[in-house]
């Protein structure tokens, strides 16, 4: 029974990917189950991750989610209203780059900040 030098490297080389491979994929998993303890240790450690706000648009859009996506306050005057939705237009135009979408949002957004609020 006569093995070649080159024999014994190519099947140490397939069982080294092989092991790479499934360490790959043991790690992958792991991360993918403590998906949620792995972001929140993130947050404590980097506190800036967690001023943004978390997730998608509301159903009706509230003056709370206008003054997020504006980023104004709910009492700002008009000026500094106009002023925030052209900055924020201006980042985000479809013409630019941007999307219709969001761009769709931020419209919606001077419109609900324009209307006065109900007490």
């Amino acid at each position: 029974f006569s093995v070649s030098v080159r024999q014994l490297k190519m099947s140490a080389s397939l069982i080294a990917s092989g092991i790479l491979m499934a360490g790959a994929s043991l790690g992958t998993r792991s991360i993918l189950r403590n998906q949620a303890a792995i972001s929140k240790g993130l947050e404590k450690m980097f506190p800036i991750l967690s001023k943004y706000h978390p997730g998608g648009f509301e159903q009706k859009m509230t003056r709370r989610e206008a003054t997020l996506i504006l980023n104004t306050s709910s009492t700002a005057p008009p000026k500094q209203l106009a002023q925030a939705y052209k900055d924020m237009l201006k980042l985000n135009h479809p013409d630019k780059g941007g999307s219709p979408y969001i761009a769709l949002k931020i419209n919606e957004a001077r419109e609900v900040l324009k209307k006065p609020r109900a007490y």
